[in-house]
């Protein structure tokens, strides 16, 4: 079924945008079928469980994290990631960059953009991003930006949210054209929404019903 999910998604996919395969609650049986079928890139939201699965994993997996970081919790993600894609504080970047500090490590990163009604969700907004993407020093580099849309059925809303961060998105490519090598991606998109999500220049696509089905815990 992995097999062919995949298969399925890498046809319809332009070339362009990276599949991430969200992995979380999945047993590592699940994502090696996945692996075996050709995908690289593997996202997780839990520390421990990202922590215990790349060892089980090849070496050459792709790691990103995806989910809400404590800063106490740096230790077992930021070894193992290639991509933080959801830091949503200052705060948290700071700390990214203190570890990277004490670690000789540069650490790359997108941006969450607070996107939706929900007043539970994390993220800067868009004045925030725009003061942090320049100058930039240390041991972070902001990579572009992430988002979530809205909850919601109604595409109208959920293609509103995703044409506001991609307004932000080449606007900062825009103002910044020192940056045009290193902020260049645009994580939106998931298994309900991420055809409406490439329509608005989505570099890459967070999906895990579509691959692995169902969470099985």
């Amino acid at each position: 079924m992995v097999r062919d999910n995949l298969s399925a998604l890498y046809e319809k996919l332009p070339s362009g945008v990276k599949l991430v395969a969200v992995s979380k609650f999945h047993p590592v049986e699940r994502l090696m079928e996945a692996y075996e079928a050709g995908q690289r890139i593997f996202a997780e939201s839990r520390p421990q469980e990202l922590s215990v699965k790349v060892p089980q994993m090849p070496s050459d997996v792709e790691w990103h994290f995806i989910g809400h970081l404590q800063t106490n919790k740096l230790k077992l993600v930021l070894p193992y990631v290639s991509l933080v894609q959801s830091v949503d504080s200052l705060h948290l970047l700071q700390a990214i960059d203190r570890w990277g500090s004490e670690h000789d490590r540069v650490t790359d990163v997108l941006l969450e953009l607070h996107l939706g009604a929900e007043e539970t969700k994390q993220g800067f907004s868009e004045e925030e991003i725009l003061s942090m993407v320049c100058p930039q020093a240390g041991h972070y580099r902001i990579r572009g930006l992430m988002g979530m849309a809205t909850n919601t059925d109604d595409a109208a809303v959920i293609e509103a949210d995703f044409a506001r961060i991609e307004s932000l998105f080449f606007r900062i490519r825009s103002e910044h054209p020192e940056l045009a090598d290193t902020f260049t991606e645009l994580s939106i998109g998931m298994s309900s929404d991420w055809p409406l999500a490439v329509r608005h220049g989505a570099t890459m696509v967070r999906i895990g019903t579509d691959i692995f089905g169902p969470r099985e815990y």
